[in-house]
């Protein structure tokens, strides 16, 4: 019998990926970022369809198909902020968020001045680990502080 279902799998060969993508689960994955300057001052965007009290946090957003994380990560900075930055590393992998998955890194400037996406970004600012706002979402408060088990 496992002969025979080895044979069926290969045989599937050219149309193996379309028979997994049926038959697995679809996830999105949200990407995060501590953006820090050269100062050492963490990027954060007070978001306009965050709950209430609870508008301000780290820069990110939803991969597209295709897109590798660092650079969903890059995209959604430069749409939020028109900041460009570079991806240093990975801080946070968690999942169990029914069909998503969180993924944080650590990333620097590397150029640019903060120009709004009005649409979907109140405010934006660099702030000192010492001086974040109120409003600031805990487990983005975790992250920045170098508590990578937060829940982005």
């Amino acid at each position: 019998m496992r002969k025979l279902m080895v044979r069926a799998w290969r045989a599937l060969r050219p149309v193996q990926w379309r028979v997994l993508w049926f038959t697995h689960a679809k996830f999105m994955v949200g990407v995060t970022g501590v953006v820090r300057d050269a100062e050492g001052r963490v990027l954060l965007v007070k978001h306009r369809f965050w709950p209430e009290g609870r508008q301000w946090g780290l820069p990110g957003g939803y991969a597209k198909k295709s897109e590798t994380f660092e650079d969903t990560l890059v995209r959604e900075v430069r749409e939020e902020t028109g900041l460009d930055i570079r991806v240093l590393g990975l801080t946070l992998l968690k999942s169990g968020y029914r069909l998503r998955a969180e993924v944080a890194f650590e990333a620097e400037l590397i150029g640019g001045a903060i120009g709004l996406d009005s649409f979907e970004i109140i405010e934006a600012g660099w702030f000192a680990a010492h001086e974040l706002p109120a409003g600031l979402r805990e487990p983005h408060r975790l992250l920045i502080n170098g508590f990578p088990s937060a829940n982005a």
